[in-house]
């Protein structure tokens, strides 16, 4: 079969030749219809500092995918071939306290599909049964193929109660505009969004997404237009940008809540003063709650919630690189590989 593989240590992907995956009696095989282009797999195309220290080449990347089942291995019931599925990219040791407490998401043992194990870049693709999810009828292919990212934007928007609030997004990639849209959808009073990217402001404003500013504005000065006037109730940081952060903390109000999902650098400096005097609460987001993420995304995209114009561009997988391109461009939103010959 034909997977896009990191094949040694040094900048570049290619599309391999290799052997198709069988699977153990608690696995199954999926045949990949579609697949979406993660932050993850620039770094890894990249060979950055991160990738570098954590792939170990030939490694099959991918982890944002839609499929059918091919086959089950010997001791799977519920699923079966034909079956269509996506899944969660983070295999668990079920081990660990919080395994046990049900809590797998923040399992001290995790291993990433297409970090660790072989991905879902390839005609063929083999996941643990319990890491899969099904996928509605409803649910187009494109969607589908988008619930990891969408399941992450859901664990940190829900992180709070957002009912009447005014909530702050910096970072206008696409899990800052799914994190927007969700908070809309659940309720929020206010949703302003930052970047210093103009097509991605454009795309947001298309979604429906109004407040949406350069990042180098003054967010204090626009509070009054918006009928605020002590800060933002609730901040989601999605950009891994120290100024972002520092904007974020002197534009909250006292005693908000602020979710980190963006990487920021080691040596990021902020006011310690500010978060203790101001009584802020900070959390980090990583990955989604597993499958709770799942079934409240679900849930949101049946009473409304939209997504699709997140998509922006779609390849053939022998064209990745053009799509990988796109990316870079900072051009574009999701961008989707199709699998189909």
């Amino acid at each position: 079969m034909k997977a896009i593989v990191k094949n040694s240590s040094s900048p570049g992907l290619s599309i391999q030749e290799i052997e198709n995956p069988k699977p153990g009696p608690l696995e199954v095989i999926v045949k990949i219809q579609k697949t979406s282009i993660c932050g993850t797999d620039i770094h890894i195309y990249d060979w950055d500092d991160w990738s570098s220290k954590t792939i170990n080449p030939p490694m099959q990347i991918g982890h944002e995918w839609t499929g059918v089942i091919d086959s089950v291995g010997s001791e799977i019931k519920k699923y079966q071939p034909g079956d269509r599925v996506s899944g969660e990219g983070h295999i668990v040791c079920g081990e660990c306290r919080n395994c046990k407490a049900g809590k797998r998401h923040l399992c001290i043992d995790q291993h990433g599909i297409g970090v660790h194990l072989p991905g879902a870049f390839a005609e063929y693709f083999k996941i643990p049964a319990t890491n899969l999810f099904k996928v509605p009828d409803w649910i187009p292919d494109n969607i589908a193929t988008i619930f990891d990212p969408l399941g992450n934007a859901v664990h940190a928007t829900l992180s709070y109660d957002l009912v009447g609030e005014d909530v702050l997004i910096t970072g206008a990639g696409p899990i800052g505009m799914m994190s927007a849209l969700i908070a809309k959808h659940v309720g929020a009073r206010n949703v302003v969004i930052t970047d210093i990217n103009e097509y991605r402001l454009d795309l947001c404003r298309e979604l429906g997404i109004i407040h949406t500013y350069h990042a180098k504005n003054d967010l204090r000065e626009l509070m009054p237009s918006l009928k605020m006037s002590e800060g933002f109730d609730v901040a989601l940081e999605m950009s891994g940008s120290p100024d972002a952060l520092n904007n974020i903390i002197s534009s909250v109000k006292n005693g908000a809540k602020i979710a980190l999902l963006g990487i920021l650098p080691d040596d990021t400096k902020i006011s310690w003063n500010d978060v203790i005097f101001k009584d802020l609460f900070i959390k980090g987001i990583y990955g989604r709650e597993i499958f709770e993420s799942w079934y409240k995304m679900i849930s949101m995209l049946d009473s409304g919630l939209s997504v699709e114009g997140l998509v922006t561009h779609e390849f053939h997988y022998e064209n990745f690189e053009e799509a990988i391109a796109v990316i870079k461009s900072g051009q574009s939103g999701k961008v989707i590989l199709n699998w189909d010959k």
